[in-house]
């Protein structure tokens, strides 16, 4: 059974069960995630934006998009229109599969992890989880690497709080710390 069939059949309910909402609707739900990985200034090297933009269409299955700065800011040496990071969105079963991938295979493959952090998830109920190495995502193989980058991965839910967002991910199975 997949992520999504799982939450539709069980989670759904329970959460609603659980909150005391009638309408199926109300319940909280994962609507987008999003990754992304910034580029220092110093990163100037066109390879390493390539090699920036490969991981993060293997990892997601999509084309990320370039970000580049509004204004510039001398201080980091940023030039207006200069690409300052790539993100990609995902929504729909490819979102779910995704996420499925993260709580099932992803988060157990990170080194020295001891579960999530409370912390990670903020006052409207979204979860953002940075990985300070890609090596984790089961489309890398090891040995193709060159460089080393992180992800920033961010979940945006319906939850509206922290409580809720917490129940959410944690019936999806997300690995909390005690």
């Amino acid at each position: 059974m997949s992520l999504r069939e799982r939450y539709q059949k069980t989670v759904a309910p329970a959460l609603a069960k659980e909150f005391g909402v009638k309408n199926v609707m109300a319940v909280p739900t994962v609507t987008k995630v999003t990754l992304s990985v910034g580029l220092s200034a110093k990163q100037k090297d066109p390879k390493f934006l390539e090699t920036a933009e490969a991981v993060l269409t293997r990892v997601s299955g999509q084309k990320p998009v370039q970000t580049k700065s509004k204004q510039s800011i001398s201080n980091f040496k940023i030039r207006k229109g200069q690409v300052v990071g790539l993100k990609v969105t995902m929504r729909g079963p490819r979102m779910w599969d995704f996420v499925e991938r993260l709580v099932s295979i992803t988060f157990p493959r990170v080194r020295d992890f001891r579960g999530i952090p409370k912390t990670t998830i903020d006052s409207t109920g979204n979860f953002s989880y940075g990985f300070q190495e890609y090596l984790a995502f089961p489309e890398i193989r090891p040995d193709e690497v060159e460089r080393i980058h992180g992800i920033e991965v961010t979940i945006t839910t319906t939850a509206g709080d922290r409580t809720k967002g917490m129940a959410l991910l944690r019936a999806l199975g997300f690995p909390f710390q005690k």
